[in-house]
């Protein structure tokens, strides 16, 4: 609501911005102001005072008009100005404690259990101890019989591209249902100077949780379906890559177990590798 205070200094300042003064009529007017002495014709008594009146009329017209423009400008100026200056400074001031302690004290509190329990496990897969879930999966699940149980299937073998310094041993399952949970562990023996290379699955990387471990006289390899991720019917493989002395390796050591849920029943399934001298056998065959 606009005050008469307001509605007067609104008024001025229109008035200033409207304002524009004539400068021809102005300069018009000094001229004809300096040029009346000589062209009237006056006795000749008074023609000493023509030019002191006419430089008179010249300051004053001079001294109107920038009187006229000073006034003008004050009038602007002050107009601007408090139009600049806030009209009520407390007003910004208000409102500014208002922040209240209880509110500052629950925020940090209550997201920061939530995200880190969320996703944290995804980001930091070594410091989580994946053991937890495999032993609870694993207790919950019946004993393995063999390589085959329902749906699931499984195969365990060596990778033909191995060679005298390195090798690679092939966890293969076969699932003709959607799988809910699914944990493979590759156990390999710790002879002949065995130390982990690598590892790698045939399904989606970011599905799975890989940790590698020294356990009991094995490299234990786990590979864990996360949470909320299903596998699809088909054919996959999960493999541990490791370096070990010269020469081949004997793998009848080593061995595999897998536990997964179809359907909503539990399935477990393992195996083993075929050792070094079976392996002759069936080439002996062979030939």
């Amino acid at each position: 609501m606009r005050t008469p205070h307001d509605e007067l200094r609104a008024g001025l300042r229109e008035a200033a911005e409207a304002y524009e003064p004539d400068r021809a009529r102005i300069l018009a007017r000094v001229e004809r102001g300096m040029a009346a002495g000589p062209e009237e014709k006056r006795p000749r008594r008074r023609a000493t005072r023509p030019p002191l009146l006419g430089w008179a009329r010249v300051a004053g017209a001079t001294a109107a008009v920038s009187g006229i423009l000073a006034m003008g400008g004050y009038a602007l100026a002050s107009a601007v100005k408090s139009d600049e200056t806030p009209a009520d400074p407390t007003v910004s001031v208000s409102p500014l404690p208002t922040p209240s302690p209880d509110a500052t004290s629950r925020a940090p509190v209550q997201p920061a259990p939530e995200p880190s329990g969320g996703n944290t496990q995804d980001d930091k897969p070594s410091s989580t101890p994946t053991p937890t879930p495999e032993a609870s999966n694993t207790a919950a699940a019946p004993a393995a019989k063999g390589t085959e149980d329902g749906p699931l299937w499984s195969d365990g073998s060596v990778d033909p591209h191995s060679n005298d310094f390195w090798a690679q041993s092939n966890v293969t399952i076969k699932t003709s249902e959607q799988l809910t949970t699914l944990t493979v562990e590759l156990k390999v023996a710790e002879t002949d100077g065995v130390t982990s290379a690598g590892a790698w699955r045939s399904a989606p990387e970011d599905d799975f949780e890989l940790t590698v471990a020294e356990r009991d006289g094995f490299l234990v390899y786990t590979w864990v379906l996360k949470e909320g991720r299903t596998v699809w019917p088909g054919e996959y493989v999960f493999a541990g890559q490791y370096d070990h002395t010269r020469g081949g390796r004997d793998a009848k050591d080593d061995t595999y177990a897998v536990t997964a849920t179809a359907a909503g029943e539990q399935r477990a399934v393992k195996g083993d590798f075929a050792g070094q001298d079976s392996n002759d056998e069936s080439d002996e065959g062979d030939s």
